[in-house]
């Protein structure tokens, strides 16, 4: 039997124990808990970085569908990535040296050899090759040229010339399937040039001939009305070839939406677009085909879905 004088004692060093003993499991239970949180921590993905577009000319229509196209193809994938827009005077080349250096992240422009020997390309046609189907600005006058051309052949044979920018990738284009190419330095010009009959037509995206007749109103200028020359031109996104993941990234999100039919459905809602294939009335167009000799060889010209088809609108 306890001495009535020790049981205090005894008491308290039995609680205090038990208040030890309660307080290490509580050391022990937070102490676990920081090392879950610190494990979790680990293990989450770190922020993804943020993807600086780079606007031509401020908010074009061009500036605007590639960024909904942009954000469509980061709908489709689970990573944290945001679009940071920047601004700035930057001349073409410099834009390109800076997503090479990774000053800024990526841009968006034709394919050709020399751009994709710089930059890595997300091969995946932003405007489904439309820009590589052009039709002609010609004189009022001269549509009666054109109306019995149906092939390559009869173009040359009529001896139909074209006016083109003296750098731009289509004169290359134009030449290299043996058209008369009349190549001309300043951009005005080219518009002065058709109607004063230096040339015969001037060949235009499909989005551009009818805001042009406006604008030069002064001139009798018409849109041809039968023809459309037709060359794959790829519109991608290029970032720098130090950031693979990115691209295939993009990639894989675009291809998601390309299956579940979403990218065709912006494509096809888009304003510019529905303006451009309405107007050019592309469906009954003579469709004369090209080859382009600038197009890099890794181009995806063995995935119909990936490019217009007119007969299909």
């Amino acid at each position: 039997m306890l001495n009535g004088s020790l049981f205090p004692i005894l008491f308290y060093r039995r609680q205090t124990y038990t208040t030890m003993k309660l307080i290490k499991m509580r050391a022990s239970a937070l102490s676990s808990l920081i090392a879950l949180i610190f494990a979790s921590l680990c293990f989450m993905p770190a922020q993804a970085q943020s993807i600086r577009i780079l606007y031509e000319d401020g908010a074009d229509s061009i500036g605007t569908y590639c960024m909904g196209a942009i954000q469509l193809a980061l709908e489709h994938i689970d990573h944290n990535y945001t679009i940071e827009p920047v601004t700035g005077d930057r001349s073409p080349a410099r834009v390109i040296e800076d997503v090479r250096s990774g000053d800024l992240d990526l841009l968006w422009g034709s394919a050709d050899r020399q751009i994709e020997s710089t930059l890595l390309p997300v091969r995946i046609p932003l405007y489904k090759g439309l820009l590589g189907h052009r039709i002609f600005l010609i004189h009022e006058d001269n549509q009666a040229k054109f109306n019995n051309i149906r092939t390559l052949a009869d173009i040359k044979r009529a001896g139909i010339s074209f006016g083109q920018g003296a750098t731009w990738a289509d004169t290359l284009v134009l030449e290299h399937n043996g058209l008369d190419v009349v190549r001309v330095n300043k951009y005005p010009s080219l518009f002065y040039m058709v109607d004063g009959g230096r040339y015969d037509a001037f060949p235009r995206g499909l989005q551009e001939p009818w805001g042009e007749v406006e604008s030069w109103s002064e001139l009798d200028l018409a849109v041809e009305q039968q023809l459309m020359l037709v060359y794959r031109m790829p519109f991608y996104l290029f970032v720098s070839p130090e950031n693979p993941q990115l691209a295939a990234d993009l990639e894989e999100g675009f291809n998601r939406a390309i299956a579940n039919g979403s990218f065709d459905e912006y494509f096809l809602n888009d304003p510019t677009v529905q303006d451009a294939i309405g107007k050019a009335n592309i469906q009954n167009r003579i469709a004369i085909e090209l080859d382009n000799p600038t197009l890099p060889p890794l181009t995806p010209v063995d995935r119909p879905e990936l490019w217009l088809d007119p007969k299909q609108l």
